[in-house]
């Protein structure tokens, strides 16, 4: 099994809800998250005084799949964030050693 983390821009969030429901991932914690990368932040102009804005709000999906089902994942959350601007986001793929579904006790991947 893997977790799979992705840090997208927030208007994409419905998109990519839908684009993974579409290949029967449904399961996932979303997370409003703030950060910046390679852009920055950026400026903003407010009653004339300019000032700097660091950490620009992303939304964070952690999602956990078997390991069949990764790489059709990561595509589709690549395919339906990306915009081609700066700040498009990351995607991080991480092992699973165990889940435990707590209301029945089910483990691995019956509890996903």
């Amino acid at each position: 099994m893997k977790k799979i983390e992705a840090i997208i821009k927030p208007f994409k969030l419905d998109d990519v809800r839908e684009a993974l429901a579409d290949i029967n991932i449904t399961g996932m914690t979303v997370t409003e998250v703030k950060g910046f990368g390679r852009q920055k932040g950026h400026t903003e102009l407010y009653r004339g005084a300019e000032y700097m804005v660091d950490f620009l709000p992303k939304v964070k999906l952690d999602i956990v799949v078997a390991d069949d089902q990764v790489e059709r994942c990561v595509e589709a959350i690549m395919k339906t964030a990306q915009t081609g601007r700066i700040g498009d986001g990351k995607i991080f793929v991480f092992d699973v050693e165990r889940v435990v579904r707590i209301r029945t006790g089910e483990e691995d991947e019956e509890a996903i």
